[in-house]
């Protein structure tokens, strides 16, 4: 289901998000995180905002419908991957999004080569899929504490319980 909106400027293919970064390497810092983003939440808008603060352009690698039921199961996601992306693409935050359909961002990451991955502080720098690759080409990965009291997992589960 493709879903257009005036923000889908800022939703961007594989090769449309490889010909942007190109342009934007010259003359800017591009940071890279991703996730599913479900159902965004304050915890999510605190946590793009503050990536958003560590370079010049932020890029969001979203998950795919299906790579989401891989990883989360059958009942995920809640919301399909264009009004996931649309969303997002509405930040102001946010530079650019490209959904990825693999269960790991690796490809994605080593095709835009950001000058910073970021993750949320649940996360070892050893362990971010992609950190290996980006220090390794003079990049930084940092990581982010995440707002107590916020995830989609809660929040769906709060509704399920009432």
């Amino acid at each position: 289901m493709s879903t257009k909106t005036h923000f889908s400027e800022k939703v961007f293919d594989l090769d449309s998000i490889s010909e942007k970064v190109n342009n934007w390497k010259s003359k800017n810092h591009i940071v890279f995180t991703n996730g599913c983003f479900d159902i965004l939440h304050l915890g999510h808008i605190d946590y793009l905002f503050k990536a958003s603060k560590l370079g010049d352009k932020l890029i969001v690698g979203v998950n795919t419908d299906k790579s989401i039921q891989r990883i989360k199961g059958e009942n995920r996601p809640i919301q399909n991957e264009s009004s996931r992306a649309s969303i997002l693409a509405a930040l102001s935050c946010v530079d650019a999004v490209v959904l990825f359909q693999e269960d790991t961002p690796k490809q994605l990451i080593e095709l835009i080569q950001p000058n910073t991955l970021v993750k949320g502080a649940d996360y070892k720098i050893e362990d971010i899929v992609g950190s290996d690759f980006v220090i390794a080409n003079g990049g930084s990965v940092e990581t982010i504490p995440f707002l107590k009291g916020y995830s989609t997992s809660h929040i769906i589960n709060s509704i399920k319980n009432g």
